[in-house]
């Protein structure tokens, strides 16, 4: 197994340690939380960029980097909701546009195809991320230095949140219509 493909199973193995330290009450939990996130997605932006400068792309990268992608953000979207901080709704379109788009590339595995991330794809991924950050970031003030929030910092910074992921969701919805009608066609019956 090449090195992309594993800093690709390293952040799977992130996934767990992340929400256990965003789900438990334990003091630097959230900061903890944000710590492996970044790591997260540090992995993700270095074992795409190793996979194609040294031309070690495989299937297997190309299929399970972006379905990982995929499992730590929703997994982060989730814990937000859990936490009160994000609506329900919005994560319930991220969640189900990842769901079909992962349900499109299996039916096209099943054909002997492997589609790959694309471009607006990718755009959506960098802005879930952005966004989960902010929050996490939030978080990670709030508990190391809640007095430092005041009435009118804290509406601000929740309306900025909101911005946020209003363009996440859109980005979102928009990339998934816009996988789905390229590959409308894996989706008829021969």
């Amino acid at each position: 197994m090449n090195l992309p493909n594993r800093l690709t199973l390293l952040r799977l193995v992130l996934i767990l340690p992340f929400v256990a330290a965003l789900s438990t009450e334990f003091t630097g939990g959230k900061i903890f939380a944000l710590f492996i996130f970044l790591a997260g997605t540090a992995t993700d932006y270095a074992d795409g960029f190793i996979a194609r400068k040294f031309h070690l792309v495989t299937d297997f990268g190309r299929l399970m980097d972006p379905l990982v992608d995929k499992m730590m953000t929703v997994a982060a979207f989730i814990c937000l909701v859990a936490l009160g901080l994000i609506p329900a709704w919005a994560v319930i379109a991220i969640v189900s546009r990842e769901f079909l788009i992962t349900g499109l590339r299996l039916v096209a595995a099943a054909r002997g195809l492997v589609l790959p991330a694309e471009k607006l794809g990718k755009h959506k991924t960098v802005w879930q991320m952005v966004t989960i950050v902010y929050y996490l970031l939030l978080l990670s003030v709030e508990e190391s230095a809640p007095r430092s929030l005041t009435g009118s910092t804290l509406v601000t910074l929740e309306r900025l949140g909101t911005a946020f992921l209003a363009v996440t969701v859109a980005l979102t919805l928009w990339s998934g219509i816009s996988y789905l009608t390229r590959h409308w066609d894996l989706l008829r019956e021969n």
